[in-house]
């Protein structure tokens, strides 16, 4: 009971709360403004008289139709790369892993790509494909940096290689497509434009399985920071592990890419910072890396649609600007070590 009561009283598993409760806090606030702000302003009143059923007017369809569709898809997007960013950081024991950097969100990116093209029937396998195309971008990455094991450097240089073939890849489709490609415009840059209720259906069955894999895999990211021979005296199968949670990676990184685009950085600024402020408990990391990431996004997004209003950017290049300069002080910082 005495041990309970300490461990309640430790004053790193109050911080972490406090932490968990802001992020929430942040989540909620960014969501109403998110629903708020845009070309035709709304109001909370109207908000609320749209939750409580009238259903006529301008500003129900704004907020049904368009506001809630798009903010509940960025923060589903953002939800899934920092959880996919966070576990790849874990695996490889590397700050620098992040879906956009090492390939994975390009390889998805082309999978989608593919068949958004020649199969715009099959629009429901779509993260499927991405997912598949993300895991393949992965092994090819591992290939190219494999020596004696993963180093952090040579890893960057092989997803940067592999991310510019396959953006080459894309780039051939754009020239010999170009009648049919004026969808996947705005989804190259990392848009949340025109999102619907429809894309919300074709993301929530993987995040749902991403999150239910990311609460299983916890305790093992833990363990595999103790080092391979450790985790395997205390009964973990690392290879086996590691390639299970590579996976997950892949899958929550392909959903979030085949509907928001390709949306770059979320996975390395989130949990590097969330790690700032909890530590390197995944118990407590990924949730709250989870919360931040659906906050970074949706606040990008608001920033996208608003700053220059009437002009409206892709989330995808605000995050861009946000991310470069964080990427940059990692590596330089890496390569001082």
């Amino acid at each position: 009971m005495n041990t309970v009561k300490c461990v309640q009283r430790d004053p790193r598993v109050v911080l972490r709360k406090g932490i968990g409760l802001m992020a929430v806090t942040m989540l909620v606030l960014v969501l109403i403004g998110g629903v708020m702000a845009g070309a035709v302003p709304v109001s909370l009143q109207e908000i609320r008289q749209s939750f409580l059923g009238n259903t006529t007017g301008e500003a129900y369809q704004i907020i049904y139709n368009i506001r809630l569709p798009r903010v509940f898809i960025g923060a589903l997007t953002g939800m899934n790369l920092a959880l996919a960013g966070c576990v790849l950081q874990g695996v490889l024991r590397n700050p620098l892993a992040d879906p956009g950097i090492i390939g994975v969100s390009a390889g998805a990116g082309l999978a989608a790509m593919l068949v958004m093209i020649f199969w715009p029937e099959l629009t429901a396998f779509v993260p499927l494909a991405a997912f598949f195309g993300a895991l393949a971008a992965l092994v090819l990455v591992f290939a190219l940096a494999w020596n004696k094991g993963i180093q952090p450097l040579p890893m960057v240089l092989a997803g940067v290689a592999v991310a510019s073939l396959l953006g080459g890849g894309m780039s051939i489709l754009m020239i010999f497509c170009s009648d049919k490609i004026q969808g996947t415009v705005n989804w190259m840059a990392g848009s949340l434009l025109g999102k619907s209720w429809e894309h919300i259906r074709l993301i929530l069955p993987y995040t749902l399985v991403g999150a239910a894999g990311v609460i299983v895999s916890s305790r093992y990211l833990n363990l595999l920071q103790l080092g391979d021979e450790v985790a395997k005296s205390l009964g973990v199968r690392v290879q086996r592990v590691r390639f299970g949670l590579i996976a997950l990676a892949a899958l929550l990184a392909a959903s979030a890419v085949s509907v928001a685009g390709l949306l770059g950085f979320v996975g390395l600024i989130v949990p590097h910072i969330t790690r700032m402020l909890v530590g390197s408990d995944f118990e407590y990391l990924m949730p709250c890396s989870a919360l931040f990431g659906a906050v970074t996004v949706v606040a990008a997004d608001l920033m996208a649609r608003t700053v220059f209003s009437p002009v409206e950017f892709p989330v995808g290049l605000v995050m861009a600007f946000m991310g470069t300069p964080f990427f940059i002080y990692l590596l330089r910082k890496g390569i001082r070590r």
